[in-house]
């Protein structure tokens, strides 16, 4: 019994190292089974030590993707009310760690209803860091191969100015903006003079800086639309991306979904 003990405690402490040939089998009488287990050790003994064996790979596996869908949004979203071509995307606490965070407020604009939403990465999402994130994250990403594509990005307003609940004009000047979250809009770096042009729009109490960029070394894409405001902790930042071939045709597509956003 001690020798057999001995062998359980081996294999449970070293799963799948135990070679074979080290387990003694003896054949039972009056049966065509080449081995048995150890007559010591009862099959159901056995059982439950290779169970938990297996019980940290269990544990250690990968926690569940993101809840994108990667399926086409006119599935799930409804039509939007403005323009029934189009459905309506409102983020809620359910689609992201910041809004469960509470460090962004809600945000809606609308979509062709054949795009997808994509899958975020935990590091880019700020999962990792919420509630206290240093660092711009991305919010939500959306796109159609033949259209282009669009991210939400927020950065904590404290990357960018030293007022508590800012407005965006505290800030400073949409070109002092850009400057800072150009990288984010592009992927990579911002020249000044790839700013093609800068807008201002107000809704309600809101103030919204807008931007049209033309930016061949992008790797968001060479044509790029931006628009930017303040609102409780966060800058929210919207981007619509296309190349020179998804551009052609669909440039008014890509405006009217950043003209429909809003915080």
């Amino acid at each position: 019994m001690a020798a057999a003990c001995s062998s359980l405690s081996t294999i449970l402490k070293t799963p799948f190292s135990t070679p074979l040939s080290s387990l003694k089998f003896s054949p039972k009488p009056h049966q065509n089974s080449s081995f048995q287990l150890p007559t010591a050790i009862s099959r159901r003994e056995f059982l439950n030590g290779f169970s938990v064996a297996l019980l940290p790979l269990a544990i250690s596996s990968p926690s569940p993707p993101s809840l994108a869908k990667e399926i086409e949004v006119g599935s799930y979203l409804p039509p939007s009310p403005t323009d029934p071509s189009f459905v309506l995307f409102t983020a809620t606490p359910k689609d992201t760690p910041a809004l469960r965070a509470g460090n962004v407020q809600p945000y809606k604009f609308i979509l062709p209803p054949t795009w997808k939403q994509m899958r975020v990465a935990n590091i880019l999402s700020g999962n990792y860091c919420q509630p206290k994130c240093a660092e711009p994250w991305v919010e939500v990403k959306f796109e159609d191969e033949k259209q282009g594509k669009i991210q939400v990005v927020a950065s904590p307003l404290i990357r960018l100015t030293n007022k508590p609940n800012a407005r965006i004009e505290d800030i400073g000047s949409p070109e002092k903006l850009i400057a800072s979250l150009g990288p984010f809009v592009t992927g990579n770096t911002l020249d000044p003079d790839e700013l093609v042009e800068t807008s201002i729009e107000k809704r309600g109490d809101q103030t919204y800086y807008k931007y049209v960029l033309e930016t061949p070394y992008a790797l968001t894409g060479s044509h790029n639309l931006a628009k930017a405001t303040a609102k409780g902790s966060t800058v929210v930042l919207f981007v619509a991306s296309a190349n020179d071939k998804q551009w052609q045709s669909s440039e008014k597509t890509l405006q009217a979904i950043l003209d429909s956003f809003e915080v």
